[in-house]
């Protein structure tokens, strides 16, 4: 039984339509259109991580009018099992919009 080598790929942005559509172009790359491939999980929604913070209005009077932030930022996720050399170079070439954040690794 040999070992099998899974390559994740993990995407994060701010703007969630725009990672939509980021999943979209990898997962086109990556699936031919003839077959459904098993090997390729997801794209999987993550939990979005939301960073609030608050901020006085004024820096010397008013120290009860305060203004609230957040930031919300989301995260999908793709493994695919045993990567063929033509899915890591359709990634190798692959260009997406700014602001999308890309991690790939093996496990």
């Amino acid at each position: 039984m040999s070992k099998k080598t899974l390559l994740r790929i993990r995407l994060r942005s701010f703007d969630n339509k725009l990672l939509d559509q980021a999943t979209q172009d990898i997962m086109k790359r990556i699936k031919s259109d003839e077959e459904e491939n098993e090997r390729i999980r997801g794209p999987f929604p993550l939990p979005t991580t939301i960073n609030k913070w608050t901020v006085l209005r004024g820096p010397h009077v008013n120290k009860k009018s305060r203004e609230q932030f957040e930031r919300r930022t989301h995260h999908r996720l793709i493994d695919i099992i045993d990567p063929e050399k033509a899915e890591m170079e359709a990634l190798r070439n692959l260009t997406l919009h700014s602001g999308i954040f890309v991690n790939i690794k093996f496990v």
